[in-house]
């Protein structure tokens, strides 16, 4: 897999997956998401046009440390 610009990492312990994205070298937190509506959200906020099919692109996204679409605390 190539470098994804958008990354969902792993669930914390209460639940919900940090999302960062790659920005001039530097990995920049936008928010947590608890859901994949919560992920289309963070994901148009950063000025992605087609967010939800994005989701599921790996050239936009990586899914870390867990399931993709799974968002329950560890």
């Amino acid at each position: 897999m190539g470098c994804a610009l958008f990354v969902v990492h792993g669930a914390s312990r209460v639940g919900g997956r940090r999302v960062t994205v790659r920005d001039c070298g530097w990995d920049r937190v936008l928010g947590t998401a608890f859901s994949d509506h919560d992920l289309v959200v963070i994901l148009e906020g950063a000025g992605v046009a087609d967010a939800e099919a994005a989701v599921d692109d790996p050239a936009w996204v990586e899914w870390r440390d867990g399931r993709p679409h799974d968002f329950h605390a560890v």
